[in-house]
């Protein structure tokens, strides 16, 4: 039995996952994957990572131990007033409607949460991609047109 999405079947199910706790999501058809993973506040993200290896080992040796995993924490902490937005899907990133055309977004752009802030084309399918959040894209990451893939980090948004 093939499995067949449509956009607006995609756009109902990734609306009906963002309204749920759902944290990670995975559908797999002939012809597609699709994976879906929450964008976790660092805390969130880091706590499950760190809280794994502190049973298993000492405090002690835990807090002596984080000059080789000291870089991943600032990096985390120096941008911790942004949020990521990473792209659920491998496709190619579109920052405008159709070619020629005012991008979706700039840097500096206030958004609101629904609000279309760029196109993932995967599969000749165009999918649009809509905050999360409000508030203002700090950075835009990749350029027009470049292939990108899942979980890649594709803008930096300071939510209001």
């Amino acid at each position: 039995m093939a499995m067949q999405l449509d956009h607006e079947q995609l756009h109902r199910l990734l609306e009906s996952l963002a309204d749920s706790d759902i944290q990670e999501f995975r559908l797999e058809g002939d012809d597609f994957r699709l994976e879906v993973r929450r964008n976790l506040p660092t805390q969130a993200v880091m706590a499950p990572v760190v809280a794994a290896p502190v049973p298993a080992a000492a405090a002690p040796v835990a807090a002596v131990d984080p000059s080789s995993s000291s870089p991943p924490p600032p990096a985390a902490s120096s941008r911790s007033d942004l949020l990521d937005v990473t792209a659920p899907m491998v496709g190619t990133f579109y920052r405008a409607p159709a070619p020629g055309e005012d991008p979706f977004v700039e840097v500096g752009t206030r958004i609101n949460v629904g609000q279309t802030i760029c196109i993932l084309e995967a599969m000749k399918l165009m999918n649009e991609l809509e905050s999360e959040v409000s508030g203002e894209i700090v950075e835009i990451l990749v350029d027009n047109g470049t292939p990108v893939e899942f979980g890649q980090v594709l803008m930096r948004v300071r939510p209001a």
